[in-house]
């Protein structure tokens, strides 16, 4: 079964991945969001190349193959491209298979726990307690998860005190029996992350995200050793060898990869086999309603160290509110793996006809 041919469907924020093998089988992923139509191209000039005519059921090979000749341009871009290609091809190998994607790694499709997570710092504190407990009434979440700090603000709040005033706030609001996790998105040196640590901890917040920034790692580290509530980290990572030396000097507590942004639903379950081996936890990142949040339901059904929370975004994005045919709903504080083969969703056609569209084939 060898790769036939390789179709971007692109808007400035999405890129929808299709695959196609020479025995007509197709498969559909998707890059990480933003500036996709960067990846795009990524994907057509630098992933192509190596894909085309290549073994689709040897996926991570293939994934790895295309990481090491492209190691003149590693990260990001790279790694977003592999990404659209090997969550296409898992789609592809689930559909031939008539099974979902979970099952291929031996998980089930089930009801997924989902914590609300809130991507807004431009929110008052009160006003951020009041739409969580809403959502709590309406939807049932028994977590959340809020912004403090500011993303990268060397110890510089959105406005002096935030940090202090909204963990009270919502805490407050989501009674004492919700989980509470914060996001400082590399906000801190390792002095003020463990100062906003211990007041965190007076607070019962049990996941506290990204303290320092993100390729300090012996600066997490510091804090991670310090404080008693879980420091975790990872999304922005993509370096195999960079994960591995994170989880052996145990810099978090819990490992957050992203699949679109470390490469694909291969690396991001190798890097939770990794975890796993060294005895920790690993909730991966999944901040939109793109099909990030698809593919991460499917990895927590299938890994034996996946946290008590999936994250679960509680924004409305204009640009995927058509991507798919149906939706994902939050009941009772859960959301359903779809369990359909493949990844069980369906890309609108209306969505795709609109897109920019290229091909690349054998």
């Amino acid at each position: 079964m060898k790769i036939k041919s390789i179709e971007t469907f692109t808007t400035r924020n999405i890129s929808i991945v299709r695959v196609r093998t020479d025995d007509g089988h197709e498969g559909y992923g998707q890059m990480a969001t933003y500036h996709a139509n960067i990846s795009a191209m990524v994907l057509h000039q630098q992933i192509a190349p190596y894909a085309l005519g290549a073994d689709a059921e040897r996926i991570e090979n293939l994934v790895e193959r295309c990481v090491e000749g492209e190691h003149k341009f590693p990260g990001s871009y790279v790694c977003r491209a592999v990404g659209g290609l090997d969550t296409a091809l898992w789609d592809l190998q689930g559909k031939r298979a008539g099974r979902s994607v979970c099952e291929l790694f031996g998980g089930k499709p089930r009801p997924v726990d989902v914590y609300g997570s809130s991507m807004r710092r431009d929110i008052s504190p009160e006003d951020e307690a009041e739409r969580l407990k809403r959502l709590q009434q309406d939807y049932g979440f028994r977590a959340f998860k809020i912004r403090i700090g500011n993303n990268f603000g060397r110890d510089v709040d959105v406005y002096p005190g935030r940090t202090e005033q909204v963990v009270p706030a919502v805490r407050r609001a989501i009674g004492d029996h919700t989980a509470l996790y914060v996001d400082a998105n590399s906000g801190f040196s390792p002095r003020r992350a463990i100062e906003v640590g211990r007041m965190l901890e007076q607070y019962g917040v049990v996941h506290y995200e990204e303290p320092c920034p993100y390729p300090e790692l012996e600066w997490t580290k510091q804090v991670t050793d310090a404080l008693d509530v879980a420091v975790t980290g990872g999304e922005q990572d993509t370096d195999m060898a960079h994960w591995k030396r994170m989880i052996s000097m145990h810099a978090v507590d819990i490992v957050q990869p992203d699949i679109c942004y470390t490469g694909g639903f291969s690396r991001a379950m190798e890097v939770a086999r990794l975890a796993q081996y060294a005895g920790m936890t690993c909730t991966p990142h999944a901040a939109n309603h793109s099909m990030v949040t698809i593919f991460t339901l499917h990895m927590v059904a299938a890994i034996p160290n996946a946290g008590t929370f999936m994250e679960y975004s509680i924004e409305s994005d204009s640009w995927t509110n058509s991507l798919f045919t149906t939706k994902t709903e939050v009941r009772d504080g859960k959301v359903n793996v779809p369990d359909g083969p493949g990844w069980g969703v369906t890309i609108n056609p209306e969505w795709l006809e609109k897109a920019d569209y290229q091909i690349s084939q054998k």
